[in-house]
């Protein structure tokens, strides 16, 4: 039943389109094994499925919740780790004052660690960079 709804609004719906096209719920296996019907006993199954539904909904939610909160304290930010630093965006910056290309201002620039350690960042790191440091100043 798990995988019949996400949540109780979803699992509800279900139910009335089951009932509107006078559709019997059959569950094959485990402690409810049976035929109902969405009119009858069914609505009080379903109604009691939905409920479940949004309570781990809202469990899943919170503990996700908290175990963001316990990596942000132990320093930890998900999502990618930056390929740029701030002296390597300075640098870009300066040069690009100077009046050199983006593409040469790639090819000056050395990623410093990570997987791509050694490596040039694209041309489209560079004007990411550029265009924050707009954003910035506005």
């Amino acid at each position: 039943m798990k995988h019949l709804g996400r949540g109780a609004a979803e699992l509800l719906a279900i139910a009335e389109d089951l009932r509107h096209h006078d559709i019997e719920l059959e569950l094959l296996t485990g402690p409810l094994q049976g035929v109902y019907d969405p009119s009858g006993h069914g609505a009080a199954l379903l109604a009691f499925f939905a409920g479940m539904a949004e309570s781990e909904r809202e469990y899943i939610r919170e503990k996700s919740l908290e175990g963001q909160a316990s990596a942000r304290e132990r320093g930890r930010h998900g999502g990618r780790p930056k390929v740029v630093d701030d002296d390597m965006a300075a640098y870009a910056r300066s040069l690009r004052a100077g009046g050199v290309p983006v593409p040469q201002i790639a090819q000056k620039l050395v990623i410093t660690s990570g997987k791509n350690k050694g490596e040039h960042p694209s041309v489209a790191t560079v004007y990411r960079i550029l265009a924050e440091e707009a954003d910035n100043t506005e």
